[in-house]
């Protein structure tokens, strides 16, 4: 276990209910990448992965929790795009 690591990822985590609250809110998927969203998500579970054959700890909860929020993030975005369309159609 490392302070450092825990720290990146409670500062990252941090940033994501608000990046959810913009997404639930604006109801539109402009601005946002899915490829930034998905790219992310892929390395919390590569940090959760890490955790399970490397190095067990705690911090895994911490990968988790931030998988998860990105997670309701790209949900939110798919939600938003399917809004998107319709509003164009």
């Amino acid at each position: 276990m490392s302070i450092f690591e825990i720290i990146m990822l409670v500062c990252f985590g941090a940033a994501w209910p608000s990046s959810i609250y913009k997404s639930y809110t604006s109801r539109t998927s402009k601005g946002k990448s899915i490829l930034f969203l998905f790219i992310v998500f892929l390395g919390y579970i590569a940090g959760i992965f890490h955790k399970v054959f490397y190095n067990l700890d705690f911090v895994i909860y911490l990968y988790a929790l931030n998988s998860a929020l990105v997670f309701w993030d790209i949900t939110l975005y798919f939600r938003n795009y399917a809004l998107d369309k319709q509003i164009q159609t």
